[in-house]
Formats: C-alpha cells, structure tokens, sequence
C-alpha cells in the first residue's frame, strides 16, 4: 500500500506542477491583457483539474476512511513524508496564485465597469439644477 500511495502521491506532485504552471500562464495573460490566450488557459487549467481528480479519486479509493496525514504518520517512510511535503506546498503556492488571478480579474471587471458608467451615465439621473443653481426633480 505504502509504495502505491508514493506513486500516486509523486503523479499528484507533477499534474499540481502542471496546474500551477497553467495559473502562471493565466497570470501573464492577465497581465498582458490577452483574451484569446485566456481562452486556452481555461481549457488547459480545467483540463489539469480533471487530471487532479482522477488521481485523487485513486488516493482515496486505496487510503479508504483514513486520513493521509495518518497513513504517513504511521508508515514512517521518510520519503513518503518528503512527498506529502511537496505536495501541500505546491497546494499553497497554487492557492496564492489563484487569488492573485482572480484579484487581477475582479479588479479588471471593475475598472471596465466603471469606464462604462463614465462613457454611458444613468438615463435617470434624480437630480438637476437650473441657471439659478437651485435643484428640481
């Protein structure tokens, strides 16, 4: 079990790997403002996802009940441990890069909508004032 769990656990490493390299791709598109290869981030990042899940699925069809920080705990394999390791950093710099992303995107959308609240005002503004400066409504 324990050289099964390394296997899936060193695959788990190489597609977060994979998915953290597509989030920095999407952050240089974020950046450089390309649409169109936003586009093909989206179908790379979600298809690295669908990688992550099979593999988990795997994980925890061998693991069962029991919780991986357990397993490990108690297999006292060194390199076992050294995986998990890697494997919950990756998770957390893909963490940070996927606020940053979508930090970028909300304050992108943001911006834009305010541009377009300048250009196109509200046709039903309340209030108006007169050449006497007094306000009707």
């Amino acid at each position: 079990m324990i050289k099964e769990l390394k296997d899936i656990l060193i695959s788990e490493i190489k597609t977060f790997k994979n998915l953290l390299n597509e989030l920095e791709n999407q952050h240089k598109c974020i950046v450089k403002k390309d649409i169109f290869g936003m586009e093909s981030c989206v179908d790379n990042i979600k298809s690295a996802n669908k990688n992550i899940a099979i593999l988990e699925m795997e994980r925890r069809k061998l693991c069962g009940d029991k919780e991986i920080s357990k397993i490990i705990v108690d297999s006292n394999d060194k390199e076992l441990e050294g995986n998990y390791r890697e494997m919950r950093k990756i998770l957390y710099q893909i963490k940070l890069q996927n606020e940053t992303n979508e930090i970028l995107l909300k304050q992108g959308l943001s911006y834009t909508n305010q541009i377009l609240n300048i250009l196109n005002p509200s046709p039903n503004v309340p209030n108006t004032y007169n050449s006497y400066g007094k306000s009707r409504r």
